[in-house]
């Protein structure tokens, strides 16, 4: 099967989605023949653009978008010869008009398209520029949703609130694909200690590793920490990720005036080894979000055998409970030091609940479940037959 995945700009600054979009590339590799056409292919692999048999095939499409995000015909022509050689396209977010253009070509091409909402049409994201994005869907975008084989949603909180925009029956409810294979055998916790010297060995942690930004709830936990510590509770708080210069100064300098300035580190970004071993070195792992996708960073945490604490801004936030392994409360600021409070007071049950979620996760994630799950829904478009022709 050839599964050609189109996003029209692949930046770096798009983060998650363009994460997303590439591990789903890479994991259908493996079995099929894979294509990636995007206008600006920055956030991509490196190695995937140098024509390497064993990646994805990389295509950039030709100058850059027109009015209002929109293809010329050159590109049009461009992506029409890679859509007639696929069995199944992968289309990756809404709003982009692109999107729209190329759910029209694969229509007149008879050609069956999965589309990915990554989040953008469930209550929180809905809500924003709302009146924009219903003119969008009445225009534009109006055939994106209805034309597609299957809509594809990453839980199913997020599948519940988007099928009130798409045929219900066309939406399914699957992980993003999580490579959980450095975490089968954990790193010494010790590598922790020597890679981010701020850690105290007998000091229990609080771990916040994602992108530091407006959203993110780091504020809550900084406010957490200095409530803890008037309470006499001692501990770290561990603040891991990088993001805007201006807003990382802004929250050194809450952490500064919060009078938890010695309990809390930014530890900056880590990865690899590192950052399990930091995960797994941690007592709980917190994340105050508005909204998450997925949130594959609580499933890292989990992985790493720590109980995890959020919000049900994450949309994966049934799952986490199913799992044993975490815990879903408010996103205030007294709920999580409550909370923290109490995970620390009670460690050893905890670790329990936690060495539960890091079973679940280890089982209920493994890419080849996962991927069985995509070749499914590829199989399921490709005998969909959807009609050809334009509107």
């Amino acid at each position: 099967m050839k599964i050609l995945h189109f996003m029209a700009n692949m930046r770096v600054e798009k983060g998650g989605v363009v994460k997303a979009a590439t591990d789903l590339c890479a994991m259908a590799s493996g079995e099929h023949e894979v294509e990636l056409i995007t206008l600006d292919p920055s956030g991509v692999p490196e190695h995937w653009c140098n024509d390497d048999p064993s990646t994805p095939r990389v295509t950039k499409i030709h100058d850059e978008l027109g009015f209002g995000g929109s293809l010329n015909k050159e590109q049009k022509n461009q992506i029409r010869e890679c859509v007639q050689e696929a069995d199944v396209v992968h289309l990756h977010a809404m709003w982009d008009p692109a999107n729209a253009q190329v759910a029209r070509i694969c229509r007149s091409l008879n050609k069956p398209y999965v589309l990915t909402a990554h989040g953008m049409l469930d209550d929180w994201a809905m809500a924003i520029k709302r009146p924009k994005k219903l003119i969008y869907l009445k225009t534009w975008g109006r055939n994106l949703l209805r034309d597609a084989s299957l809509v594809h949603c990453t839980a199913e909180s997020e599948l519940e609130q988007s099928t009130p925009w798409f045929d219900a029956q066309k939406g399914r409810a699957i992980p993003l694909p999580c490579d959980f294979g450095a975490y089968q055998d954990l790193p010494d916790k010790q590598l922790a200690y020597e890679a981010f010297d701020k850690l105290e060995h007998d000091l229990p942690k609080v771990l916040f590793l994602s992108r530091i930004h407006h959203g993110k709830g780091v504020e809550k936990l900084i406010q957490a920490s200095s409530l803890l510590v008037k309470k006499g509770i001692q501990h770290q708080l561990l603040i891991a990720g990088t993001g805007g210069e201006s807003y990382v100064q802004e929250m050194k300098t809450q952490a500064e005036n919060s009078g938890a300035n010695d309990c809390i580190h930014f530890l900056g970004f880590a990865s690899g080894e590192e950052k399990i071993a930091l995960l797994s070195a941690c007592d709980v792992f917190t994340l105050p979000t508005d909204h998450e996708n997925f949130g594959i960073v609580l499933f890292e945490a989990m992985a790493s055998g720590t109980f995890v604490v959020t919000t049900n801004g994450a949309a994966t936030w049934p799952e986490i409970e199913e799992s044993g392994g975490g815990m879903i409360i408010k996103n205030t600021t007294e709920s999580f030091a409550k909370t923290i409070e109490k995970v620390l007071a009670d460690s050893s049950a905890y670790q329990e609940k936690a060495s539960a979620g890091r079973a679940w996760v280890l089982d209920r994630m493994a890419m080849d479940k996962v991927r069985e799950k995509y070749n499914a829904v590829y199989k399921e478009a490709c005998d969909s037959n959807p009609g050809a022709g334009p509107k």
